[in-house]
This record gives C-alpha cells, structure tokens and sequence, in this order.
C-alpha cells in the first residue's frame, strides 16, 4: 500500500486504457501460467509487521518521518498514518533454522528502532489496535506525506460520494463519521507471505480461508477501539468499513466490499486475479509503458504494474500476489489476517502455526474445504472477531466445537507435520507451537490481557481514558520483555 505513486488527476480515458491494460495482463498471465513459468524451486516466507508510535505519555505521536530518519534503516518504511511505520523483514526459507533467524532479525531491528525513536520521544507499540487512539487522531491532518494514501482517500471518498459511517456493535457499540479512510490507520496487522507453485497455490488459499477464524481467535489483541470496548479483534470490522466504497443502495444491491472474504473455494490463482478485474472499479489507474505481451514474447519477465496496483486495492484477507525477484516470476499468498503483538515470541508462534498447518492442510487427500461450505468457514471468522478465544467454530467431522479445544486437539499436530515439511527445526517446532498450546490452556491472549487488564484499573477507580493510558505503558513494558503473553500477569 506504501508504494510511491505522482499525485495527480485521473481521466475517464485514463480508466478506460487502465481497464484494457488489466485485462491485458490478465491474458500474459494465464500464458505465464500455462507455460509454468514460475519459480518454485526454492520457496520463502515474507513477514511484515506494522507498529504504533506513542509519546512519554503513551498518546499517538504524528513522527513517523522523524521517526524513520533517526531508525535510518531501510526495512522500516513509512504506513497510512503519521503515528504507524512497517517493518519489511527480508524474505528467507522456513527450513535450517529459519524460524528463529526471523525472530532474531526482528527483534534486533525493533531494538535498534526502539533505541532511536527515544531520541525524538517517541515509543513503539506492537498492538492490533493502539488502545488510546481517539476520532481526533483520525483525521487528514495525520495521513502520511505520500501521495498514494491522498489519492487513495480521494477515489475512495468520490467513488462513495458520501462521509462515511462506521458502527460496530460489540460488547459496547461504536458509532462515528469520517469525512477520510484515515480510521483505517488504527488497523495495524502482522502480514505473512508463502512462495507457492502454481499448481499448489489453490489449495494453500483454501487451506488459509479454512483457518483464517481460528488464526483470528488464537491471536486477537484488539479489543479496544476509540475508547469502547468492542470485539476482541476489532481491527477486522473497522478495516472492513473505513475503506468501503460502496453507498447504502450499492450493499443493497449486493455490490461487493472492497475488504473481502471472498465467496467460494477456488481452483486456479487465476480466479481470483479474474475476480478482481471483473467486480471491481479501478482507485488508481496508473498505465505503465510496459506491454507485458511483447515483453514475453521477447524471453522477458513482465512486471503486470497495473495487475499488481489493481490487486494492491482489494483487500482480501488472504491475498494473491504476483511479484518478480531476480528476475523470476512467482507467486504468493498474503495473509492478512493477524494484529500485530503483543511480542516477537507471539508473532513467531502465529506464523509458525499458520504456515505449519496451512501446508499440512494443503496436501490432504481429502482437503478440509472440499468437506465444509465456504459459509462455514465465513462464520468461523465472524465468530473468531468476535469472541477470540472463547469462539465456537465448525470443523468437518466434528461439528461445532470450542476454538481452544480444536487447536489443541487436532491443529497442532497438523501444524507440527506441516513445519517439518517445510524443513524447520524440531526445537523450533515444539518451542513456537508450544507458545499457541499454552494461550488454548490458558485461555489468554493479546485482547483477554488488554480486557482483564482495563477491568481491574476501571475497578479501582480509573476513568477509561486513564485504564487505557496504564494498560497500554503496562503492555509496552511486558512487549519488550519478549515473554510470550500467555505469561503476563492479568494483576
């Protein structure tokens, strides 16, 4: 989303040669893929992790260009709202240790960016929602200064024609009206991305869609939103809502929402690249010079910009991607579905047990989404938004069942089978998945700590504002002792 574009005017012509162009590519595409051209020799894993910035008193600080000039590291980048960043952590193989190589970068970055952004007052925050963000810090004087975020909040908001409305009926309800997409900066997520085959590539998205509930459950850490207390990952719906461009009458109609579960299994990466071009209107049509035909024809590999920027405005919650690395094509699934935090120790379990179970669950021989409705594994996401790890979910040939109980049952194991395939270590194996084993056991995570936590000082007295401020310095402290937050102390 952070990728530069040149501030500017778009034309009806412009959306007209944009459409061609799409669907242009969409045809190299499917040529690309009929002729396996793809690299799936070596597969990596992606992450990236978006982070908070909050002052001595643990408010938003608007830093975030102060912030990256004192980290001066090139994998933290720039993010929609002037108190976000994003860490790119470079790509690398899960197998020969690459489970902890990932954790040891991270958190040797985050300490070093810590470090520096105490020298413009500022702190980190690795949190799903920043517990004290209030309407005010929402607005177009906190967007980033870059120009895609101003041209995407234009197309969205022309394309609505209309301020928007947020409401969320939670454990309390949030109703409020923005005139920008800025609420969507409150959503900071931890993003992870699997190298596939093309061949493979289906079956990993369904596997991802299958599990994105439990995935939701298990690491929730949202719970708090403009000062309400609203679902334990209350990231989700605000996402959903803060970049619809849909009027009243076009969700009536039945128009689909930009942020997207999708409606069906798939067969092919190509159905939903297809999907994309057919349901929804272009926010940026940027035409590129490349013709992506004669650029194959002639033994090149085509960078498909404008299926790449298309893709880059819908928002699925598992997301394909086409890239080019040295160039070679190849293809991805981003999954978009976890908060960041609360620690590196609890992101590395996340993505350990996603990508452990996602590849055990593609290899089946009878896959998981050929035995359950693709409404079941909707409602599964519903349910885990709502209720984390108290969720009940549906799973094939158990029925509905407690979400802890299923983890630890029956998931983990898989998960384990699956990072063995990919080559990890047992160590870490048995490490990270045991940090998910204790969270079911336990029945704690981000948003249950966050909750207990804000419980008890609002019991002694506090107002809200303040119960916020005092958790939030309490779970900064406890984020960099990188102790898993099954661990933590609810008083």
């Amino acid at each position: 989303m952070g990728e530069e574009v040149e501030q500017r005017e778009f034309s009806r012509d412009d959306r007209k040669q944009y459409r061609a162009k799409v669907r242009k590519c969409l045809d190299v595409l499917a040529r690309m893929l009929s002729e396996e051209l793809f690299d799936a020799e070596d597969p990596r894993t992606g992450l990236e992790i978006e982070l908070n910035l909050v002052d001595a008193e643990y408010q938003p600080a608007m830093r975030n260009a102060q912030v990256l000039e004192a980290i001066a590291d090139p994998q933290f980048v720039t993010e929609l709202g002037k108190f976000n960043i994003e860490i790119n952590v470079p790509p690398r193989r899960l197998a020969d240790g690459g489970l902890s190589s990932y954790e040891e970068n991270v958190r040797a970055a985050l300490n070093h960016a810590g470090e520096r952004a105490h020298e413009v007052d500022t702190h980190l925050a690795m949190v799903g929602i920043l517990p004290t963000l209030k309407p005010e810090h929402v607005t177009l004087e906190a967007l980033s200064d870059n120009p895609r975020y101003s041209l995407l909040d234009e197309q969205i908001f022309r394309a609505r024609g209309e301020d928007l409305e947020i409401t969320i009926d939670g454990v309390e309800r949030l109703q409020m009206i923005s005139d920008s997409i800025m609420p969507e900066a409150a959503c900071t997520s931890t993003q992870v991305h699997l190298q596939v085959s093309p061949d493979d590539f289906a079956g990993y998205w369904n596997a991802s869609q299958a599990v994105a509930g439990i995935q939701v459950a298990l690491g929730a850490n949202s719970p708090f939103l403009f000062g309400k207390a609203v679902m334990q990952e209350s990231r989700i719906p605000l996402f959903e809502q803060s970049t619809d461009t849909r009027s009243d009458e076009l969700k009536a109609q039945g128009v689909r929402p930009r942020v997207w579960f999708g409606e069906r299994w798939i067969t092919s990466i190509f159905d939903l690249f297809e999907e994309n071009s057919r349901y929804f209107p272009a926010l940026l049509p940027i035409v590129g010079d490349e013709d992506p035909a004669r650029a194959l024809d002639a033994g090149q590999t085509p960078e498909l910009d404008e299926l790449k920027l298309h893709n880059g405005t819908v928002y699925r919650w598992n997301r394909p991607v086409y890239d080019v690395s040295d160039n070679k094509p190849h293809l991805r699934v981003e999954n978009r579905v976890l908060p960041a935090g609360p620690t590196v120790v609890d992101t590395m379990a996340n993505v350990a047990f996603y990508a452990g179970l996602v590849r055990a669950l593609a290899v089946q021989e009878r896959p998981v989404w050929s035995q359950m409705s693709y409404s079941a594994a909707e409602e599964n996401f519903t349910n885990g938004i709502r209720y984390g790890l108290a969720a009940d979910v549906y799973w094939p040939r158990i029925g509905q069942v407690p979400v802890a109980e299923l983890v630890v049952r029956k998931l983990l194991p898989l998960a384990a089978d699956g990072l063995a395939d990919w080559g990890a270590d047992a160590e870490e194996i048995s490490r990270l998945l045991g940090v998910i084993e204790q969270r079911c056991l336990r029945g704690r995570n981000g948003a249950t700590w966050q909750t207990a936590r804000v419980t008890a000082r609002e019991a002694a007295g506090e107002e809200r504002s303040t119960a916020l401020a005092g958790m939030l310095a309490e779970y900064v402290e406890r984020m960099h002792s990188n102790q898993p937050v099954h661990t933590w102390e609810e008083v």
